[in-house]
C-alpha cells in the first residue's frame, strides 16, 4: 500500500476565522464535538500544541504510535507535529487549548535556551488526573476570562495559559516510561484512518478497506474496537458526518448540494443517513436565513434542552 499523508488541520480555518490569526484560544469540549465529532481521525496541527481535558468518561487516544485508554479525568498533551486521534464518550465535557508555539516557548522561556528542562519535557503524552486538580480550575478561568472583555483580559490569558504549561510540564515530568505501548494494531488503524480521509466520499465498502490492508473485516474490526472502542463501519460513517456538518455549517451549500458533494446521488437517502447517524444533539436538515439575510445551520429543539 502506498504511503498515505497525515492531514495538517487549521483550527481557525476549519473551524472558527476568529482563531485563524489568534495566538492561543481555548475552547469547550462540547462545542468542538458538535462541529467535528467524537471521533477525530488522525491528524496534525503544524506549529501548535493543544492540550486536552476530558473530565469524563472513557477516552482513547493515539499519539504518533502510542495508545492510551483512560477513565474519568483524562489529559493530554500533543506538540506540533505529532501525529494524534482520539475517541471520547458521546457525552464527554471537557477543555482543548491550542496555543502556537513561540508563544509556548516564550511564556515558559524555551525560545532563548534558558529553560532547557522544559524543552525536554514538552514530550506528547496522556494521563489521569484527580477530579479537584488545580488544572480545571484553571481551564474554567481561562474560559471565563477569554469570553470576558475585562481590562488586561490578554494578559490574564497569557497568565493562567502559562500556570497550566507550567503545571502539564510537572506531569510530563512525573509520567513513568511504561504508560504507553507500541503495536502493530495501532500501526494498521492509522493506516486505515487514513484511507478513510481518502476514499470516504467514494463510499468504499469495509471489504474495500481491509482488502488495501491485507486483513479480513473481522480483524480490521477487531483492531478498530480495541484501539478506538468504535466498530470500523462507524469510524467511516463518523467521517461522512464530520464532512457533513461541516460543509452544512461553513457554506452555502444546500442539504442537497452537500449529498452530491459526498458522493450520494439520491439525496433522501443521504437524508436519512444523517437522521440514522448524528443522534442528540441533532443539526435540523434545513437552512434558514439569519436575521442579516446569510444562510444559518438551524438547531433541533432537542439540541437546546
Amino acid at each position: 500500500m502506498e504511503a498515505l499523508t497525515i492531514p495538517n488541520l487549521n483550527i481557525g480555518k476549519v473551524y472558527d476565522s476568529r482563531y485563524e490569526e489568534s495566538e492561543f484560544h481555548v475552547e469547550k469540549l462540547d462545542s468542538l464535538a458538535l462541529f467535528f465529532g467524537r471521533n477525530m481521525p488522525t491528524h496534525y496541527h503544524d506549529r501548535y500544541y493543544q492540550i486536552h481535558c476530558i473530565l469524563e468518561g472513557n477516552t482513547h487516544v493515539l499519539l504518533d504510535e502510542s495508545h492510551y485508554s483512560k477513565y474519568g479525568v483524562t489529559l493530554f498533551f500533543t506538540p506540533p507535529t505529532v501525529p494524534h486521534s482520539f475517541v471520547t464518550d458521546d457525552h464527554a465535557s471537557g477543555f482543548v487549548i491550542t496555543a502556537s508555539q513561540t508563544l509556548v516557548w516564550r511564556l515558559l522561556d524555551i525560545e532563548i535556551g534558558r529553560n532547557d528542562v522544559a524543552s525536554t519535557a514538552m514530550q506528547p503524552f496522556c494521563t489521569e488526573i484527580p477530579e479537584d486538580h488545580r488544572l480545571i480550575q484553571r481551564f474554567e478561568q481561562l474560559i471565563d476570562e477569554q469570553s470576558g472583555a475585562e481590562f488586561m483580559s490578554d494578559s490574564a490569558c497569557q497568565a493562567i495559559l502559562q500556570l497550566i504549561l507550567i503545571d502539564v510540564l510537572r506531569l510530563a515530568n512525573a509520567q513513568p516510561t511504561n504508560t504507553t505501548y507500541r503495536s502493530n494494531d495501532v500501526h494498521v488503524f492509522n493506516q486505515f484512518s487514513q484511507l478513510i480521509e481518502q476514499n470516504y466520499k467514494s463510499h468504499w465498502t469495509l471489504p474495500q478497506y481491509a482488502d488495501e490492508l491485507g486483513l479480513t473485516t473481522a480483524r480490521l474490526n477487531d483492531i478498530c474496537r480495541r484501539v478506538s472502542g468504535l466498530a470500523s463501519k462507524r469510524l467511516v460513517a463518523d467521517r461522512v458526518m464530520q464532512e457533513s456538518r461541516r460543509l452544512l455549517l461553513l457554506t452555502a451549500m444546500s442539504v442537497q448540494e452537500v449529498a452530491y458533494e459526498l458522493g450520494y446521488q439520491d439525496p433522501a437517502y443521504f437524508a436519512r443517513f444523517l437522521r440514522r447517524t448524528q443522534g442528540k444533539p441533532r443539526l435540523a436538515l434545513e437552512k434558514g436565513s439569519s436575521d442579516n439575510g446569510s444562510l444559518v445551520l438551524r438547531l433541533n429543539a432537542d439540541s437546546l434542552m
